[in-house]
């Protein structure tokens, strides 16, 4: 005897004639009348999203989509070269790489901007805590600091602008550039807002739930890994970055 309530879906139905989503009519309401970044916010919404949102979210996806060879570009083409028949598995390996390192670090600002915007006595007592509290325990801040691009991330103001423009809310942007002074005073020198913090304070503004914002990071890295498999394809350097490792690292027995 079951227990537990029938789960549903408000996602997706179909029958002989057609397909729908979220109500939707996917021939004659979707295809051809929707973007690609105006279909994932109706997806993730279950309503058409206003232009500000779109603007937002598409800012968002550009930015994330391409870093260059990094792990996961580098998981990505390893796989590609050990596996060219499955694309979808080189996809994967770099996706797995969309973590709390790398990319997906986003989730963790947001939290810090929540913790803010929630807090009883006020954004900048809070943020001056937050500040602290990374500070003292040694630990990296998600969404502050670059290894290459200092004194600022030039990613970080475009983005800001680009919402404002749009004409967001500002309450998250606010929580993040108050978290961003304090950060400044605690640690004694400045660090740059990278675009990860940018991101994460961008998908608050438009409402992305904080536990689902790497997966904003997953769909815009997906598209980048295609590139490069592509290029992989063409010129390929899975081999050369296999040899180029294996003579790197010498082996000891100690």
């Amino acid at each position: 005897m079951r227990t537990k309530p029938v789960p549903k879906t408000s996602i997706a139905r179909s029958d002989s004639k057609a397909i729908y989503i979220r109500e939707a009519d996917l021939v004659n309401e979707l295809i051809g009348e929707l973007t690609f970044t105006e279909m994932t916010l109706f997806h993730l919404y279950g309503r058409k999203p206003t232009a500000t949102e779109t603007r937002v979210l598409d800012a968002v996806l550009v930015t994330l989509m391409e870093h260059g060879i990094t792990p996961s570009v580098i998981a990505t083409r390893l796989i590609y070269h050990s596996a060219p028949d499955a694309l979808q598995a080189a996809v994967a390996a770099g996706l797995l790489g969309v973590g709390t390192t790398f990319i997906g670090t986003m989730e963790g600002c947001a939290a810090s901007l929540e913790e803010i915007l929630a807090a009883p006595e006020g954004m900048q007592a809070r943020a001056r805590a937050i500040a602290e509290r990374h500070h003292q325990a040694r630990k990296p801040l998600h969404g502050f600091g670059h290894p290459h691009h200092k004194p600022d991330d030039p990613r970080t103001p475009k983005l800001l602008a680009i919402a404002e423009s749009a004409g967001v809310p500002g309450r998250h942007i606010e929580a993040l550039r108050t978290l961003s002074a304090e950060v400044d005073a605690v640690y004694g020198r400045h660090i740059t807002i990278n675009a990860t913090g940018a991101t994460a304070a961008l998908l608050g503004e438009i409402d992305i739930p904080q536990k689902i914002m790497r997966g904003v990071a997953v769909i815009s890295r997906s598209a980048g890994l295609v590139g490069h498999i592509l290029e992989e394809s063409r010129e390929p350097s899975g081999a050369y970055i296999w040899e180029t490792v294996d003579e790197a690292i010498p082996y000891s027995a100690d």
